[in-house]
C-alpha cells in the first residue's frame, strides 16, 4: 500500500494472490493502526467499490489534486472581478432579482455588511430588486423571517443619527451575526431608560415606550435611536426604521400611503445577544455567498467579520473537503483567495463576455470599492457622490 494509490480489495487479492478474506482481514488491521484509509478515491472504481489507500500516499495525492486544481484558473484583472461583483450582487443590468423572495435572497446575501440605515431602502434594495417596493420588506419583518439590527460592537461614544450602521439578517442567523454582549456603557439617560423597560417588558409599541417612561416623543426617538446605534434594541418592521428616519411618518405628516399606515409599525424588544460557537464558520460560509471569489481585501468594510487569520484555517479546510475552490482568481493581489465553485462559472461568463456596462453605485454601497479593489483614492460610506466609473474589462 505504501507504493500503489487507491485499490480495491478485490484488486489486492488478485495481486498478491491471498483469498478476498484475508484481504480484508489484513486491511482492518492495517486501518486500526492508522495506516490506510478506505473511501471511494477515484472514479474508476467497479460499482462504486469500497477503495484503500495509504493515509501518506493519499495525503500526497489530495495535495497535487489541489495544486493541479489552483493553476487551472487564469487570474482576471481588478476590473473584470468588479464586474463579475456586480452580476453576482445582481446590480449589473438584467441580473436584478424579484418580489419578496427576491429581497429575501439578497438579505441571504448581504446580512452582516452594515450599512447607514437611511441607504437601505432607496440605495440598496432598489439597486438590486426591479421595481421595488417597502411592503416587500414590511411582509418579511413582520413574518419573522427577516430582522434589522447593528450586529458590530460600537467603538467609543454612540451617537443618535440617520446614519446609524444596521443590517438585514435572517432572524434563524442572529445568533452567530450578532456581536454585541447586549451591554454598552456610557448611555444616556433617557436611552437607559428605555432600555431598563424594555428588559423588564420584552416588547413595547412606541406609543407605550413614550407613555411608560413619561418621555417626550421626540425624547423617546432619541433614546431609541441611541439604543439602534448601539445595536442593543431592533423591532419587528422595518416601518419602526423609517419613523425614526422620518418623524413626520409618525405624524401622518406628508401623505402618501405611508402616512396612512402609521400605525403598522411592530413593536421595539431587545436584540438577541450572539453565541461565539462556529462563528468563524458560518462567517466564512457568509462571506463566500456575498463575494463569490473571497481575498482579503473585500473585507476592508466588514465590520462584523471575524479576523482574516481567523477564517484562513476555515477556508482552507473547506477547499480540503472540496467544498469551494482556492487558487489566485484576481490579479495584482496578494494572499490566498478562495471562490465558491458556482463563482467561478460567473467569473468565466463575465470575462468571455468582453465590454461590458457597469453599473454606478451607491457610496454606501457594498460594492463601493474604489480604493480597495479599483484604482483611486477610497470614498466614504457617507459620502454625497460616487466617482464615474468607465473602464473596459475586455482589454484592461
Amino acid at each position: 500500500m505504501e507504493s500503489i494509490g487507491p485499490s480495491t480489495a478485490a484488486a489486492l487479492s488478485i495481486r498478491l494472490g491471498f483469498s478476498r478474506e484475508e484481504i480484508d482481514i489484513a486491511l482492518a488491521q492495517l486501518e486500526a493502526e492508522s495506516q490506510v484509509m478506505r473511501g471511494r478515491f477515484t472514479r474508476t472504481s467497479a460499482d462504486n467499490e469500497i477503495e484503500w489507500c495509504n493515509r501518506r500516499v493519499l495525503a500526497r495525492i489530495h495535495r497535487m489534486t489541489l495544486g493541479r486544481l489552483r493553476r487551472e484558473i487564469a487570474p482576471v484583472s481588478a476590473e473584470q472581478f468588479y464586474a463579475f461583483l456586480t452580476r453576482w450582487q445582481h446590480v449589473a443590468p438584467g441580473t436584478q432579482l424579484h418580489g419578496a423572495d427576491g429581497v429575501l435572497e439578497i438579505v441571504s446575501q448581504l446580512q452582516g455588511y452594515e450599512i447607514p440605515a437611511a441607504a437601505w431602502e432607496s440605495q440598496i434594495l432598489s439597486a438590486r430588486i426591479a421595481n421595488y417596493d417597502p411592503e416587500m420588506l414590511d411582509d418579511l419583518c413582520l413574518s419573522g423571517e427577516v430582522m434589522w439590527a447593528r450586529v458590530s460592537q460600537p467603538a467609543g461614544r454612540v451617537r443618535a443619527t440617520r446614519v446609524a450602521p444596521i443590517t438585514l439578517l435572517a432572524r434563524a442567523d442572529a445568533g452567530w451575526l450578532v456581536e454585541g454582549s447586549g451591554e454598552y456603557e456610557g448611555l444616556s439617560d433617557a436611552a437607559q431608560q428605555v432600555l431598563a423597560l424594555l428588559q423588564m417588558e420584552r416588547a413595547l409599541f412606541f406609543g407605550d415606550i413614550a407613555r411608560l417612561t413619561r418621555r417626550s416623543a421626540v425624547e423617546a426617538e432619541e433614546a431609541l435611536w441611541e439604543l439602534v446605534a448601539a445595536g442593543l434594541v431592533t423591532a419587528d418592521g422595518f416601518e419602526n426604521l423609517r419613523l425614526l428616519l422620518d418623524p413626520k411618518r409618525r405624524r401622518g405628516e406628508g401623505g402618501g400611503r405611508h402616512s396612512r399606515r402609521r400605525n403598522a409599525a411592530g413593536r421595539w424588544a431587545l436584540v438577541p445577544t450572539g453565541l461565539p460557537h462556529e462563528r468563524a464558520e458560518k462567517w466564512a460560509s457568509q462571506l463566500l455567498l456575498r463575494w463569490g471569489v473571497l481575498l482579503r481585501d473585500v473585507l476592508a468594510r466588514e465590520t462584523g467579520a471575524p479576523p482574516w487569520r481567523d477564517l484562513l484555517p476555515v477556508l482552507r479546510k473547506l477547499e480540503a473537503q472540496g467544498q469551494i475552490r482556492g487558487g489566485r482568481f484576481v490579479s495584482g493581489f496578494t494572499g490566498e483567495q478562495f471562490a465558491r465553485p458556482d463563482a467561478l462559472d460567473v467569473l468565466r461568463a463575465t470575462k468571455r463576455a468582453g465590454d461590458v456596462e457597469v453599473p454606478q453605485v451607491a457610496s454606501a454601497d457594498p460594492l463601493n470599492l474604489v480604493g480597495i479593489i479599483l484604482p483611486g483614492p477610497r470614498v466614504s460610506p457617507l459620502s454625497r457622490t460616487m466617482p464615474q466609473m468607465y473602464f473596459n474589462v475586455a482589454t484592461t
